[in-house]
């Protein structure tokens, strides 16, 4: 359980069946969408995240949390119960990607971006609007926190 103040609490989520349960302690960045392979066999779609530090993430369930390594540099953190895929970070550390999904509404996020449009799949169109990058962005400085 946490030990942090409830009024430092930003938002709370978890999976379909309740087998793994969290609260954040920080703003939520706005939500990226990513169309690279991957986050679309993941999802079955694209997939969209939000991030927040780990140690900012605290679980209050995590019995049914599975991690799967999905490449050299990345993993992924899934329900092994009800098959929800929630988390997306770099083997190395750093930020811990958020299913908005995932997340107890209201969640107050707008999404921002599209990555890795270049990999889109052909049977959808990105047509919101919002910047687009073909590859994987390396300025995180232009999206703040709400």
């Amino acid at each position: 359980m946490s030990d942090k103040s409830e009024k430092n609490l930003r938002a709370k989520g978890g999976c379909l069946c309740g087998g793994i349960r969290f609260e954040i302690y920080q703003p939520l960045r706005p939500v990226v969408v990513c169309h690279c392979k991957q986050c679309r066999q993941t999802a079955g779609y694209m997939n969209g995240f939000t991030v927040c530090l780990p140690e900012n993430l605290v679980f209050t369930r995590e019995e049914t949390l599975t991690w799967y390594e999905s490449s050299e540099e990345a993993k992924r953190g899934f329900c092994n119960k009800c098959g929800s895929s929630i988390f997306w970070t770099y083997k190395s550390g750093g930020n811990m990607g958020i299913a908005p999904g995932s997340l107890d509404e209201p969640t107050g996020l707008k999404t921002a971006m599209h990555i890795f449009t270049e990999f889109a799949g052909d049977y959808y169109e990105i047509t919101d609007g919002l910047p687009e990058r073909p590859g994987q962005r390396h300025d995180d400085d232009i999206l703040e926190a709400n």
